[in-house]
């Protein structure tokens, strides 16, 4: 829904800002080998590294939340030992957690291990109030993780409004409907849709 001649008006708008970020890691959507199951967790998030002379592999460990089968997702395969940055190498051998997120959330990994992650109930909204005015209000949203999500349901549970009265009330230039992860920005305008008289003589 893009901006219907407002975008100029909301370059002096000082934006709200919204941050989404996860609470927990996601679990895995990821066939195991050994039950009917299809998810997984990384449980205590562990790496494994195997040394075969000067080059080394790496794996995350994850475990079935059926039948708690350990399975390993590729992470580096027959890489030479010197090609890893010695604090990236430490990371892997002492069980980083930051590292072990950002190896879960890395896109890269997913498609080359055929994983997917269930953000549900895995993330929060942290929104500052709305002021009842003045109208326009522009809302910037940042993703301090990459969770997948449709801005028209965001901004729903963010504004607590309807999907009637959001397609009456918010002009973005990124389309609403469609999933994304990074961040976008967004004007509200007045219960009744449009601007008041006030900003609308500037």
């Amino acid at each position: 829904m893009p901006f219907a001649g407002t975008q100029e008006d909301a370059h002096h708008l000082i934006p709200l800002p919204w941050v989404v970020r996860r609470t927990r890691l996601p679990p895995l959507a990821l066939r195991c080998v050994a039950c009917p199951s299809g998810r997984a967790t990384v449980g205590r998030g562990r790496f494994r590294v195997n040394a075969n002379g000067k080059r080394l592999d790496v794996w995350l460990l994850v475990n079935c939340v059926s039948c708690d089968r350990t399975g390993k997702l590729t992470v580096h395969e027959r890489v030479p030992v010197r090609a890893l940055p010695a604090g990236l190498l430490a990371g892997y051998v002492g069980d980083s957690p930051p590292l072990v997120a950002d190896t879960l959330l890395d896109p890269l990994i997913a498609r080359r291990n055929r994983y997917a992650l269930d953000w549900d109930g895995c993330w929060e909204l942290r929104a500052h109030p709305v002021p009842a005015h003045p109208w326009p209000l522009r809302i910037a949203v940042a993703f301090d993780d990459p969770v997948p999500l449709r801005p028209e349901r965001l901004i729903a549970q963010g504004l607590g409004i309807s999907r009637a009265e959001l397609a009456r009330r918010v002009k973005s230039d990124v389309p609403l409907r469609r999933t994304r992860t990074r961040s976008f920005s967004f004007l509200l305008l007045g219960p009744g849709g449009g601007r008041t008289e006030q900003a609308a003589a500037r």
